[in-house]
């Protein structure tokens, strides 16, 4: 009987509301890429890069104190998924959605949104998870 690899490959932590989470996510994130064998794929960067900004802005604006929030990555052989699962209100939006120069935040998102090839938001309750997806030619 042949072994047979099982896909999609999922990997989940929690962490908590702490400046130190957005560098553990980041770090976690190129440990995932590598275990998978795509440490040297050309978007690997950037998925730890949009991984970093939702781990972000969960921590500036859905994170409560006492919780934590929750980074899903999943890979299927074709796409690498990232989510940010938290439990604050509200639906974040990009910066050119959401309002003039003036306005401090939203950048991260359209970072996100520039990079990815797919993102979005769902709901959830109590709050809200916002994902991104690369594929892999």
């Amino acid at each position: 009987m042949n072994a047979q690899i099982e896909l999609p490959y999922q990997r989940d932590q929690f962490y908590g509301r702490s400046r130190r989470s957005v560098p553990a996510a980041r770090r976690f994130t190129e440990w995932s890429l590598t275990y998978w064998g795509l440490a040297k794929w050309r978007r690997a960067g950037d998925v730890t890069l949009c991984v970093s900004e939702l781990a972000t802005n969960a921590l500036l604006h859905g994170v409560p104190p006492g919780r934590r929030f929750l980074l899903r990555l999943r890979y299927d052989g074709a796409v690498v998924r990232a989510e940010v699962h938290d439990s604050g209100a509200g639906v974040p939006r990009v910066a050119e959605e959401a309002g003039g120069d003036e306005e401090e935040g939203g950048r991260g998102l359209l970072l996100v949104s520039v990079l990815a090839d797919k993102w979005g938001v769902g709901m959830r309750a109590p709050g809200k998870l916002v994902w991104c997806e690369f594929g892999i030619p």
